[in-house]
């Protein structure tokens, strides 16, 4: 394709091949034409040779059986190879571009001291991209996210999908992808790390058997834990901590519960579950809002009369109205 676009130019230009060859200036350029092609291609065969390196370390999934510091490290790669991968290309290419530049006879130190004034003009007419790539730098360099875990900051938050040199894409439970500056996320919360702890309160009436409602939830902990679809997530079982306080209505528990980030939800739902039809077939009943209204009886009396005596006020009215 090069030297295509070059015996173009020369048919444009009406240049000679055989007149180019014989001067001095022409043996030159064709000299530095051709080393320029030869480092395209050398630069084009590292890139896709680091390239395809790159990739396979991030595609590949750890062993079954790893450790936390295997699956760590995993997920480590997976966040900051992609980053890599961006500069390496710049990196390439800015290399590529000076050398053929240099092998042309183009004086390259005054380019690249020009490029550094002008890098400097950039970074002070840029300063919100200087410290969005700044600010990656040091979430990186502090491991505070990787890719595939699940993060909040502020109103963002969703699962690490990937990066760039300035944002990180985030995809919302719900579907929707952010695409959030790292200059704007502030403090992270990583909730995909160790352990997850989970607080449940429920409300019982005055008169269940408090004592009875802890023996069925540990009871109840004690089957989540040993169910094979929750026994590997689950690090302490459910279990009730106490009486939390006394409502308007309700004698409130609380209950604790400590698995693996991401889990807790499935095991909280199948707990509810388990915890209402333990309380009903125990007669503990869950405590809801009520409204008593009570009367006395002269009261409700003098109500009823003087219901009774609307009524027939409005029967002439009535009459009237029917009437023609």
């Amino acid at each position: 394709v090069i030297a295509a676009a070059v015996a173009w130019l020369a048919h444009i230009w009406r240049i000679r091949a055989a007149s180019l060859v014989g001067s001095e200036t022409g043996g030159f350029l064709i000299t530095g034409l051709l080393n320029g092609i030869i480092i395209l291609l050398i630069a084009d065969l590292l890139w896709q040779l680091s390239k395809a390196l790159i990739e396979y370390h991030t595609n590949l999934a750890p062993a079954d059986g790893s450790s936390a510091d295997q699956l760590a490290r995993s997920g480590r790669l997976r966040t900051l190879l992609p980053i890599f991968r961006n500069a390496l290309a710049v990196f390439i290419a800015a290399v590529t571009v000076l050398t053929i530049l240099a092998g042309l006879g183009v004086h390259i130190l005054p380019l690249i001291a020009g490029a550094g004034i002008f890098g400097i003009a950039i970074g002070f007419g840029s300063q919100t991209l200087v410290k969005d790539v700044l600010s990656g730098v040091f979430y990186m360099m502090d491991d505070a996210f990787r890719v595939g875990e699940y993060i909040q900051s502020g109103s963002y938050k969703g699962t690490v999908e990937s990066f760039s040199l300035r944002s990180v894409r985030l995809r919302h439970h719900r579907g929707p992808i952010f695409t959030v500056p790292f200059g704007e996320l502030g403090a992270v919360q990583n909730m995909s790390r160790d352990w997850v702890i989970d607080k449940i309160t429920i409300g019982v009436t005055y008169d269940s058997d408090v004592d009875l409602a802890r023996k069925l939830i540990k009871k109840i902990g004690q089957e989540l834990a040993a169910d094979p679809e929750f026994a590997a997530d689950t690090i302490e079982p459910l279990k009730m901590q106490g009486i939390d306080n006394f409502g308007d209505y309700a004698i409130v528990l609380r209950i604790k519960l400590t698995t693996k980030p991401g889990t807790q939800f499935g095991i909280k739902r199948r707990a509810y579950m388990m915890i209402k039809s333990a309380f009903a077939e125990n007669g503990i009943k869950i405590a809801v809002p009520t409204v008593h209204v009570e009367s006395g009886g002269q009261t409700a009396a003098a109500a009823h009369q003087a219901n009774q005596t609307l009524k027939k006020s409005k029967a002439p009215l009535e009459a009237v109205s029917d009437t023609p």
